[in-house]
């Protein structure tokens, strides 16, 4: 292999055990309340946002989970992109730093809808391990109505520029709350992605707290080389299945008390959900 394609594919994760330490990882999502400027703040400030962000961080880690995603998922309805705005942008960063300093497992940044550079910015800033980028390659339209496209170039620029490589790229294939530019199917999407450097890839359902179909996860496994993670719907009666074939999953909506997105994280749904996956590792 020549030089620097040695250096760039030195770059990608080889497994995700490398990351999390473990097999099959299962990553909570840290939902950060409206921040300022998004309709649903109301001027409560930072201080109770960052409160609420870690009492979930809190309980996700000691009911057992390998990593954490801290999002803006209540700044809706969305923007798309780079019309992220700063004020929204820089609260995001100095939540995640919080979270970051508190627990000891790796964090991660998602910036919704497809954040790319933004998405970066703040993993830099917070000390984050890793980003879910919402369209790294391909074009969609948002649920919002927006086109949007893969961030690719300039992301992995801004990465290098930032000394940031160490910062690893997650990427959403046939990405919820969108639907793809005709022509792009899942192998194709999976193809570009791969190609254009991801570390990993991730498989949703059509909206948040909605699974894929266990088709589209298998399908996913065959066509892909790299690891793939669940990205929405997981729940403790689907997760051993979705694990026979995906490396590991993100979960949201179903670690929430009731299995409401917007409520607090629930511990016991963790541990429960937690003792699942050990089996289905093998461990104790």
């Amino acid at each position: 292999m020549v030089e620097w394609k040695e250096r760039i594919e030195s770059l990608r994760l080889k497994s995700l055990k490398e990351l999390f330490g473990v097999e099959k990882p299962i990553i909570g999502m840290v939902h950060l309340w409206p921040l300022p400027g998004a309709p649903g703040y109301t001027g409560y400030g930072m201080d109770l946002i960052i409160e609420k962000a870690l009492e979930d961080a809190h309980a996700l880690v000691e009911g057992g989970v390998d990593g954490i995603i801290v999002e803006n998922m209540w700044d809706l309805p969305y923007f798309v992109g780079s019309d992220v705005p700063p004020e929204e942008m820089t609260a995001h960063a100095v939540a995640a730093r919080k979270v970051v300093e508190a627990v000891k497992v790796p964090v991660g940044i998602n910036v919704v809808h497809n954040g790319g550079v933004a998405t970066l910015a703040i993993a830099v800033a917070s000390g984050a391990k890793f980003i879910r980028v919402c369209l790294l390659t391909g074009a969609r339209v948002w649920d919002t109505g927006e086109f949007d496209h893969g961030c690719a170039a300039k992301l992995l620029r801004k990465r290098k520029e930032l000394g940031a490589e160490h910062i690893k790229i997650f990427a959403d294939v046939d990405k919820k709350h969108s639907v793809p530019f005709p022509g792009i199917d899942l192998a194709t999407h999976i193809e570009w992605t791969e190609f254009y450097l991801a570390d990993a890839l991730i498989v949703s359902g059509k909206m948040t707290g909605s699974a894929p179909e266990l088709e589209k996860v298998k399908e996913a496994r065959k066509l892909a080389t790299r690891p793939i993670l669940v990205g929405s719907g997981a729940t403790l009666e689907n997760i051993a299945e979705f694990l026979k074939y995906a490396d590991g999953a993100i979960v949201g909506t179903y670690f929430k008390a009731g299995g409401i997105a917007e409520n607090p994280v629930d511990l016991d749904r963790v541990k429960r959900f937690m003792d699942v996956v050990r089996k289905v590792r093998g461990s104790p």
